[in-house]
């Protein structure tokens, strides 16, 4: 139960970072920039897994610097299509 309550406070935070760093309006509920910060976390943790510097003797910056570029990437390429998906379903 708390990973998942710390899956949830750690998808919020990068998600509104990921929305604070891209320029311009994202009409995406909080939930959903939860979720994609949620997301950019896993994604980030398998590549830093990937090669190889997910573990480190101090603070994995790699690892962070990833987590918070596919939460941006995330939020970026999700936006305008949920922009356009909740203007077609009107």
């Amino acid at each position: 139960m708390f990973q998942l309550i710390w899956i949830i406070i750690i998808g919020l935070v990068l998600g509104l970072l990921a929305r604070l760093l891209l320029r311009g309006p994202q009409s995406i509920p909080l939930w959903l920039t939860t979720v994609l910060g949620a997301l950019g976390a896993l994604l980030g943790n398998a590549v830093a897994g990937w090669i190889g510097v997910r573990h480190t003797s101090g603070i994995d910056w790699i690892r962070h610097l990833l987590q918070i570029g596919f939460a941006i990437g995330l939020v970026a390429f999700v936006s305008p299509l949920y922009v356009n998906a909740k203007r077609g379903s009107r």
